[in-house]
């Protein structure tokens, strides 16, 4: 097994124009399974491209195993990589494809049949060895271009959103398979995805990126329950996460707007510390948004929206300017325009600075979080039900 290490990795193109990776660093243990995700053209694929040796960075270096490989061509680094429409050779069978990179690098005819054969029984498709790719469901065609890539026994394992053209079901099937078989092999893998639910589902570590930066790189809980950004918060979550754009004054109180808080001294201080300015973005996530009594929550307002979602359902209210979301028990009684109060799970609460750098946490700021019945003082503000 050997680890990977990219140092101060950048790319550009058009002469220096366009940024894809602006000089990130990313270290990926052995046997990890890290993901990179974040919006389209935010550099992922490229950063991929550039572990594979299928783009050469313009500054930078790419080890493995602790060997610089930035100038290596792609088959003398040991990397197996999946792209995202599987890449297979639809003039040769299941078998020829799954042989050819093993031809390509001289391996007798034992041991090549040896590799093929070990690689379709873990990938389950030892009877589809004869069949060409037309042939093949697009499933299948996806365990095809895995047992490719195993074949080689790679040491470093990279794959380039293999799942996206799969329909809801069989991605779901597949993200359990690749899991299994990443374990199996126990080698540093990349994935690379668009879709967060793929990243906080599959990863040992996720690294968000943004504009060819890497954002956050963390377990997928600290990604969810920690962003250290707006963006991160922001990327990260479905439904998305609510934010206000609110002021932090010297009584230690936040004003969102559409109601008021006072914070506990732990967060007054952090708050005080952390900001340039009174100026400030409360993020809550629709989970920690709860229904209360009317007159009993932070704020009284109206349901706008009521979207089912099986044991849970999405509501929608329009909060001032803004338009709010909460995740409840669908169990709940409630219909379009029922009249509710709102309720904030504190501890979860987020506060950034507008530029976007995450200030503190609630429930990192204090011990053993806020009992926001006896600590916490709320006003609801009129014009903003």
């Amino acid at each position: 097994m050997v680890d990977a290490n990219l140092d101060g990795l950048r790319k550009t193109f058009n002469n220096g124009n366009v940024v894809a990776v602006d000089s990130i660093d990313l270290h990926i243990e052995e046997g990890e399974f890290i993901v990179l995700v974040g919006p389209s053209g935010c550099g992922k694929s490229t950063t991929l491209r550039c572990i594979a040796g299928l783009e050469t960075p313009n500054d930078g270096k790419i080890e493995f195993g602790g060997h610089d490989v930035t100038e290596l061509h792609p088959k003398d680094r040991a990397v197996s990589m999946v792209f995202q429409n599987y890449a297979l050779y639809p003039s040769m069978t299941v078998y020829e494809n799954m042989e050819f990179g093993l031809k390509m690098r001289g391996a007798d005819r034992e041991t090549i049949d040896e590799r093929v054969r070990w690689a379709a029984g873990i990938m389950e498709i030892g009877d589809l060895l004869d069949r060409y790719p037309n042939q093949l469901s697009g499933g299948q065609q996806q365990r095809v271009a895995l047992g490719r890539a195993i074949v080689r026994e790679p040491a470093i394992f990279l794959l380039d959103e293999p799942l996206s053209n799969l329909d809801a079901k069989l991605r779901s099937v597949m993200r359990t398979e690749i899991q299994e078989l990443q374990r199996k092999l126990d080698v540093a893998t990349v994935f690379v995805t668009h879709d967060q639910e793929e990243a906080l589902s599959m990863g040992d570590r996720i690294a968000v990126m943004n504009a060819g930066r890497i954002e956050q790189v963390d377990p997928p809980e600290v990604i969810y329950h920690e962003p250290n950004s707006l963006f991160v918060a922001d990327f990260i979550g479905s439904p998305e996460i609510n934010f206000f754009e609110s002021t932090f004054d010297v009584s230690d109180t936040v004003d969102t707007g559409a109601f008021g808080f006072d914070v506990p001294g732990e967060i007054a201080t952090e708050l005080s510390s952390g900001l340039d300015g009174r100026d400030l973005v409360v993020g809550i996530r629709p989970e920690d948004i709860s229904l209360a009594p009317l007159g009993e929550g932070v704020i009284d307002t109206e349901i706008q929206v009521l979207e089912p979602m099986g044991d849970t359902q999405i509501l929608y209210f329009d909060i001032g300017d803004s338009r709010i979301r909460a995740v409840v028990p669908s169990a709940q009684p409630i219909g379009e325009g029922d009249k509710v109060g709102l309720a904030v799970n504190w501890e979860n609460v987020h506060f950034f600075r507008p530029d976007g750098p995450s200030v503190v946490k609630w429930r990192k700021a204090t011990d053993e979080g806020v009992n926001t019945d006896q600590e916490l003082r709320t006003d609801q503000r009129a014009g903003n039900q």
